[in-house]
Order: structure tokens, then C-alpha cells, then sequence
């Protein structure tokens, strides 16, 4: 599912807002999501999951076309860790 695919879905099932409405609402969200990562801090979806930053120590690589050694920096990256009920759900137990 993309995000037009997301914010279609909830305007079918809430027809009394305006689909700009639930654009702004969905658009809204991801950004404080974004924002909290980018401050470092955690975000927690009880029922679906926890995203956080975790840190890539910086290490030597390989260039894969010419097989050469190359660094590659630290580096922060999202970390999503799915909650029980959707790790049941996506296991039929639910």
C-alpha cells in the first residue's frame, strides 16, 4: 500500500471529511513521525510497532564493479520493530 493508496482507504471509510482533510492528516503524522526520529527520540504505535534510529559504525566496504576497498561512514538508520498484535495477525493468530 503507498501513501495515496492509505489516504483513499481512510477517505472511503470516513465520509463525512474531505479527502484534502485526510491527506493533510496522514501527511501530518508521517511528518512527526520523521521529526522525532530526526531528534533521535522513539516513536511507539501500540499494537503495530516502534520505529527508532539505530547507529551503522563506519567500516570498510567493497566497491561490488571494480572489488575495491572503500569506506563507508557511520551512519543513523530507521529501525522498525513490529508489535505483538500485528506479528500475530501476520501469523493467523489473531
Amino acid at each position: 500500500m503507498i501513501r495515496s493508496e492509505l489516504i483513499q482507504k481512510i477517505a472511503e471509510e470516513n465520509p463525512h471529511l474531505y479527502q484534502r482533510d485526510v491527506e493533510k492528516i496522514v501527511n501530518t503524522i508521517f511528518e512527526e513521525i520523521i521529526d522525532a526520529l530526526a531528534d533521535g527520540n522513539r516513536v511507539e504505535l501500540r499494537g503495530f510497532g516502534a520505529f527508532s534510529v539505530k547507529q551503522r559504525d563506519a567500516r570498510t566496504g567493497r566497491n561490488p564493479r571494480t572489488g575495491e576497498a572503500v569506506q563507508v561512514e557511520e551512519k543513523h538508520v530507521p529501525f522498525f520493530k513490529a508489535g505483538k498484535l500485528l506479528r500475530d495477525r501476520l501469523n493467523g493468530r489473531a
